[in-house]
């Protein structure tokens, strides 16, 4: 298995090796040189697919499901159109994973309630979801997450079990950061880069292209067009007699604990 871990060992095994040999022939700097950006580019590219299991064990969908069945996600909320995303999830008897974000459920203390009441899984997506979350040492990302856990377990009276990294990026920092909470990771294996671009056609299509038993499904509930996408995909669901399950059901994993 591909990790962080097994990765340095192997490449400071290899530098260790290159640098013996050097004692004895002469080698050319940039041996050297390419073996670390070899080890950097496998660094980055581990660090940014939250499914390589690369630094944290992630689950991001089950394998072991075959009848039509899925689990829907939402991140970066709550705000004024998650109120949209439960209309929609309540019209068509879906349920739901809200992966929060502290500084909006600060905001939007009283839609948190109303997810929750819904029937709705919430999960901790940092406080900040800084651009520079993955440069945080491990103590600062610990923080975040306990301070958002603080809100939401003040709604819940629940303990939060899942965790969603932003972006999905995971690092030794963020690592070291869960062996201090406990929070299990939750990715998924659809994602549909509803954050990265308003074209509603290419977004819908991207996700019913990738659709599969026991999967995963990426949204967010911040901002117009991701809406009118989830209408589309849960007619799509239902038309082609896939259910909607919660991650608890989907993963055998609980989200809170008492």
């Amino acid at each position: 298995m591909i990790t962080h871990k097994n990765i340095t060992i192997f490449f400071i095994f290899l530098l260790f090796l290159l640098n013996l040999l050097n004692l004895y022939i002469t080698i050319n700097f940039l041996w050297f040189l390419g073996i670390i950006v070899i080890w950097i580019a496998i660094n980055a590219i581990g660090s940014s697919r939250i499914s390589s299991n690369y630094h944290v064990k992630a689950f991001c969908n089950n394998p072991l499901i075959t009848e039509k069945k899925i689990a829907l996600t939402f991140d970066d909320g709550p705000s004024s159109y998650t109120l949209e995303v439960l209309a929609l999830l309540k019209k068509y008897n879906a349920k739901a994973t809200f992966f929060c974000i502290g500084k909006n459920i600060k905001a939007h203390p009283e839609i948190v309630k109303q997810i929750i009441a819904e029937g709705h899984l919430i999960g901790n997506h940092s406080y900040s979801h800084s651009k520079f979350f993955d440069f945080y040492n491990a103590e600062m990302i610990a923080e975040e997450i306990r301070k958002t856990d603080r809100l939401l377990e003040k709604l819940t009276s629940k303990k939060i079990n899942f965790f969603r990294p932003p972006y999905g990026v995971t690092t030794p920092s963020i690592r070291r950061a869960l062996q201090a909470t406990g929070h299990k990771v939750i990715g998924w294996n659809i994602r549909s880069l509803d954050g990265g671009t308003k074209n509603k056609d290419l977004i819908f299509n991207r996700i019913i292209k990738r659709i599969s038993p026991g999967g995963i499904v990426l949204l967010h509930d911040t901002a117009p067009h991701s809406v009118f996408v989830l209408e589309q995909f849960l007619q799509f669901l239902q038309e082609n007699n896939y259910t909607v399950i919660s991650i608890e059901e989907l993963l055998n994993l609980k989200a809170y604990e008492n």
